[in-house]
């Protein structure tokens, strides 16, 4: 397919696509919009960056152009994502493909006021974009009905498995009527996806582009093993090779992710900073900064390892490896936008060695080495957040003076 007028889609979405500059679909887009402008329900697996927004967005606005208006507290179509920094995105594309149309977008996300979101909704709403947590919040309080939604988007279900939130997903599939389409999108296949897909899909098409796990070609890639007291002015000297490009740091808690940004800002770097602990106005200032301009080093969890978009991101640094081997190809999968080239460094430690192999066993290669050498002994060394803090010395243990008999019998375990 090498353009978007052989899928099906209207002359007034075609002249929309064109206007953005859009002018071929990619495979996702391509496999995905004619079953569900059919009406089908769907399973998509692709990678992220591969344009899975547009591949339900287009037949989504199709679907409900020219349908009547929404009533009071209802919700024509739903779509459901792990992070606030995703729902902001999915909500921007879709309002592009909408605009100069009836058909109104909201968004609900926490860290947001409660009572705000609930008055915008009171009027109803065409589509809803939102995260599983605050949308229970709004049900509990009959903000919003679901009774009459007739379209289910699952956008990262893999993700939104791994943050925990398949309970609330089978809390709001008991408010959606069984008469819906169903379209559910995911990076990865765990045996949890399956299980979720069976729970929820009605004989869905299956449209797979990309092998998980593989990494986006355009990126270069290379691993530096370091000490993990080190990596701090391993990074300070990566940043100053290049000044003025953006650059994407990922560390894997709040507190670090914190704490490295304070110490990148007293070095005169410009920095900020988006977790969990930040609200919603501090994330949404933070990345608007980052995409304006004004801060080119962005420090962040995994909350921006999928659904980011920023074209100018030319280097990501993996300051910590994810625990989770398939977040790597999320988190690298920043850079490299819009057919861009970009760059991405992994810090490796001796206790993080296990993580190294289990995201080259992932993605089915080796990363390149570009700098420090792997560590020998890294059997013995401690797994990150056990064991002793890295860099200090660790004190022996004293032999046990039990008697062998207890010991022998398991009195001491």
């Amino acid at each position: 397919m090498t353009d978007f007028s052989g899928l099906g889609l209207s002359s007034g979405l075609l002249q929309t696509l064109a206007g953005l500059g859009f002018t071929a679909p990619t495979p996702i887009q391509a496999e995905a919009i004619p079953p569900v402008l059919a009406g089908r329900d769907l399973m998509g697996l692709a990678q992220t960056g591969t344009g899975k927004t547009l591949a339900f967005g287009l037949p989504l606005v199709q679907g409900l152009a020219g349908g009547r208006r929404p009533a009071p507290k209802s919700v024509r179509a739903l779509i459901l994502a792990p992070t606030r920094e995703l729902v902001n995105q999915i909500a921007g594309s879709l309002g592009d493909l909408t605009r100069g149309t009836p058909l109104k977008v909201q968004i609900v996300v926490g860290g947001a006021g409660l009572n705000g979101q609930a008055q915008r909704l009171a009027r109803g709403t065409d589509i809803l974009v939102a995260t599983p947590g605050r949308l229970i919040d709004l049900l509990e309080r009959r903000a919003l009905s679901l009774a009459e939604t007739r379209h289910l988007v699952l956008d990262e279900a893999d993700q939104m498995l791994d943050m925990g939130f398949i309970h609330a997903l089978r809390r709001i599939v008991r408010h959606l009527p069984d008469a819906r389409q169903t379209l559910l999108f995911s990076a990865t296949m765990p045996k949890e996806m399956e299980e979720l897909a069976a729970a929820y899909l009605t004989r869905p098409v299956r449209v797979q582009v990309a092998a998980p796990g593989k990494p986006v070609e355009r990126i270069e890639q290379g691993v530096h093993f370091v000490n993990q007291g080190d990596k701090a002015k391993l990074l300070e000297s990566y940043l100053g090779e290049h000044p003025g490009e953006a650059a994407l740091v990922f560390c894997r808690t709040k507190h670090g992710s914190e704490k490295l940004m304070k110490l990148l800002d007293s070095w005169g770097f410009a920095t900020a900073s988006i977790h969990g602990n930040k609200s919603q106005g501090q994330r949404e200032r933070a990345l608007a900064a980052f995409r304006g301009g004004q801060v080119k080093v962005l420090v962040a969890t995994d909350v921006a390892a999928r659904g980011l978009d920023i074209p100018l991101v030319r280097h990501v640094y993996n300051y910590d490896l994810p625990n989770v081997p398939e977040n790597y190809v999320h988190r690298i999968g920043r850079t490299a936008r819009a057919g861009a080239h970009g760059r991405a460094v992994a810090f490796c430690a001796p206790a993080e060695l296990g993580e190294l192999r289990a995201i080259e066993k992932a993605m089915k290669q080796p990363v390149p080495v570009i700098g420090g050498a792997a560590p020998v002994a890294v059997a013995e060394a401690p797994r990150p957040g056990r064991g002793p803090a890295a860099g200090k010395p660790t004190t022996p243990r004293r032999r046990s003076r039990r008697p062998r008999s207890a010991a022998r019998t398991g009195a001491a375990a």
